[in-house]
């Protein structure tokens, strides 16, 4: 990982503005200090944001594109906010909890991951996905852009579309009629989605998405 510095909030927020970055987006973060990293930056592996030493302040902000080798994933609450201010790639996105991800340019994964209420996610350009899962009333704040691909999601969310889970994810990860572990499923009620294997994928950095999007010219690093 590249080399970071830290700033305070007022620095942070003069980055954001030379960045052009609104102040919609930014509003609502903790007004602390940031480590800010020089972009591009690559990272190899799984990006756990809940993991010690990821961050050494309130927030890590990323001056330009982040390329993560492998999954981003958040669990627990109260992880470091992350801002991107470039591009977003990853192979999965796993977003839990108290989780804060603000994106100024495209997301690109092979499957974005969304559970539960407690967030602030806001993608200012595309989120390129060969699948999204949104449970749990969770929704991203902002799509600036277009959503591609397809959408698993209760019919309560507006995103939800009419579409058949085991044509876009593994099946491994399908809720079957013989299930009978409820209190692993994380609350999960994306259709036929078990949220605990689901979850257990990702940090096993194993797919969950059939499709890659890397398979069709856009590389997800995973």
């Amino acid at each position: 990982m590249n080399a970071r510095t830290l700033h305070d909030w007022a620095g942070t927020v003069a980055l954001f503005e030379r960045r052009a970055l609104p102040e919609s987006s930014y509003e609502n973060l903790y007004d602390e200090s940031y480590d800010i990293h020089p972009g591009p930056l690559v990272v190899s592996g799984l990006l756990d944001l809940d993991e010690e030493g990821w961050s050494s302040a309130t927030g890590v902000v990323v001056d330009g594109d982040l390329t993560v080798e492998g999954n981003v994933l958040n669990v627990d609450d109260g992880c470091p906010a992350l801002v991107v201010l470039g591009d977003l790639k990853a192979a999965d996105v796993y977003l839990e909890g108290d989780v804060k991800l603000i994106v100024a340019g495209n997301v690109t994964v092979n499957a974005f991951i969304g559970n539960m209420t407690d967030k602030l996610v806001m993608i200012h350009a595309d989120l390129k996905a060969a699948v999204t899962v949104l449970s749990a009333e969770f929704s991203p704040d902002l799509i600036g852009g277009t959503l591609h691909g397809a959408v698993i999601a209760p019919d309560y969310l507006d995103l939800a579309q009419d579409v058949d889970p085991a044509t876009l994810l593994v099946a491994e990860v399908l809720c079957s009629i013989s299930d009978d572990d409820r209190d692993d499923m994380r609350c999960f009620d994306a259709p036929r989605v078990h949220g605990g294997r689901l979850l257990r994928r990702v940090e096993e950095g194993l797919p969950v998405a059939l499709a890659s999007l890397s398979s069709h010219g856009d590389a997800t690093g995973g």
